[in-house]
């Protein structure tokens, strides 16, 4: 869904690239950028082992999460700007965004913002998420805008929900459960998407 809208927005995705290629840094600089980001927003959601307050990490957590996204449209929007789009840096772009994906999860099960068991079944299904698209275009099937929870929704759920201090605490959990809940649900619709239109193309 949001990959549709980011093509709906190419000339100020082209503004956003040229901006960031005059610094002469490459867009696998802000791919790491990206990751780098990430594994700090997994770190905030897991301090609250440190003593910090869940609602603050959620919060400081979310809002790291969303910076991480914005450099993982930077990276694509520079690659195509400075016309160095490869094979390697979409390698390494999806590479980074699944091992940025398993941190978050981790850092909010870590933390005890969300039930582990929840958090392990919102995980799976995404990597499952992932897996299809990945096996179903190694066949020449392209699933890209294919299903409602693509990674860019899953955390955007994630770190929106998740910031949201009037949501109602689960009887088993903090107010991060109704995000990792949501993020399952999406992820799972999305897996039955991907499978029903990959088998009806083969």
């Amino acid at each position: 869904m949001l990959n549709k809208l980011r093509d709906s927005l190419q000339p100020t995705m082209q503004k956003l690239g040229s901006g960031f290629a005059s610094t002469g840094l490459s867009a696998n600089f802000w791919t790491a950028v990206g990751l780098a980001l990430a594994f700090v927003a997994a770190g905030v959601y897991a301090s609250t082992i440190f003593g910090v307050h869940g609602g603050i990490a959620a919060i400081a957590g979310g809002l790291l999460l969303l910076v991480s996204g914005f450099f993982d449209v930077v990276d694509g929007a520079v690659a195509r700007v400075t016309k160095q789009a490869s094979k390697k840096g979409a390698f390494l772009d999806s590479t980074f965004d699944k091992i940025a994906e398993v941190a978050i999860f981790a850092g909010i099960a870590v933390g005890g913002l969300a039930n582990p068991v929840l958090v392990m079944v919102a995980l799976g299904l995404s990597l499952l998420v992932s897996y299809t698209r990945a096996r179903a275009e190694s066949l020449g099937v392209e699933l890209k805008g294919i299903g409602m929870g693509e990674r860019a929704e899953r955390m955007l759920i994630l770190a929106i929900i998740g910031m949201i201090p009037f949501m109602p605490e689960i009887s088993f959990g903090g107010q991060m459960n109704w995000a990792v809940i949501i993020v399952s649900l999406v992820a799972g619709i999305t897996l039955i998407q991907r499978i029903v239109v990959t088998a009806s193309k083969l």
